[in-house]
């Protein structure tokens, strides 16, 4: 099966306050995309799974619209959350003393399946947390390196308590502009697979191949690549990079996992995307760039389509 993942980050917050979207409530926002969803078919594709990972605060709204509609208009959509904390309520132990923070129990509790986790934005986060106490992190290159140490062991630490909780793990890689370096084309790929050989060992470390063969799909995030006016890898490059995360994971577990292009799927680039071997889908996040940029189910149509299409 093919995985479509969408990350709606934000985009709850109306335009008049600075965001994006055109809701002014952002219960009745997450209820129109999944209900447009599941009228545009999107809940009985024959090879595509589509999972929305959603703010906190909309999880629920989104569960219950979902339920809403008969099952088998809806077997192919999926709730998800954007993030979880590094431990969890626990019986007999801690019941909830988890202020400001995101345990695995209570998602799965609201109805995700699903949950994000090393996103780009959620490791620049815990980095300048870091800063803070030490502003060296940012330009210090051996305190920087020590520092992505300890986030990926924070990490590995959330998709322990994932899938604990029978959560399923989207778990973003990638490397920066930095990291891939500035040499030869051979000396960058070099670089790049020491970067994304640590985060799949570091992230993943004394993981057992039960434990995670079923329950976790790869994004590659090319952090040096996202944002505006940066210029996408081309398909060759993420054919190099996914298939080299995918012959990691072999040699660690012994099987295969999906990996899906991270770094926004779009109707431009959605063909191209599914024509490479070693991707097995994509992270779709703003659908339109231009105007009244945000998000919009009937775009989202267009990128499955085109990628459906392609594949």
């Amino acid at each position: 099966m093919t995985e479509i993942f969408v990350n709606l980050k934000r985009f709850d917050v109306p335009r008049d306050m600075g965001g994006v979207c055109n809701y002014q409530n952002p219960k009745e926002w997450i209820e129109w995309i999944i209900e447009t969803s599941i009228q545009k078919g999107l809940g009985t594709l024959q090879t595509i799974e589509v999972t929305f990972l959603i703010p906190e605060g909309l999880i629920m709204c989104a569960h219950e619209k979902l339920s809403s509609f008969p099952a088998e208009t809806i077997k192919n959509i999926h709730i998800g959350c954007q993030g979880i904390y590094r431990e969890d309520v626990t019986k007999g132990g801690n019941f909830g003393a988890f202020t400001t923070n995101r345990p695995a129990a209570a998602v799965r509790n609201l109805g995700c399946t699903w949950t994000i986790i090393g996103h780009s934005e959620e490791v620049k986060d815990k980095l300048e947390i870091m800063a803070h106490y030490d502003p060296e992190v940012l330009q210090d290159p051996e305190k920087r390196n020590r520092a992505k140490g300890a986030i990926h062991s924070i990490i590995r630490h959330e998709v322990l308590c994932a899938l604990r909780a029978n959560l399923n793990v989207l778990l973003c890689l990638g490397e920066t502009a930095e990291e891939r370096g500035s040499g030869t084309s051979e000396e960058q790929r070099g670089n790049v697979k020491k970067v994304l050989r640590r985060q799949v060992e570091e992230t993943l470390q004394d993981f057992k191949a039960d434990d995670i063969t079923n329950n976790l799909v790869l994004a590659y995030e090319p952090l040096w690549a996202i944002g505006p006016g940066k210029t996408p890898p081309e398909p060759d490059y993420i054919e190099f990079v996914a298939s080299y995360i995918k012959e990691v994971f072999k040699e660690r577990y012994g099987s295969e996992v999906t990996v899906v292009y991270g770094g926004g799927l779009k109707e431009e680039n959605a063909a191209s995307i599914a024509q490479v071997k070693a991707i097995g889908g994509g992270l779709v996040a703003l659908t339109q760039f231009k105007g009244e940029i945000g998000f919009y189910p009937d775009d989202l149509v267009k990128i499955i389509k085109n990628y459906e299409s392609a594949n």
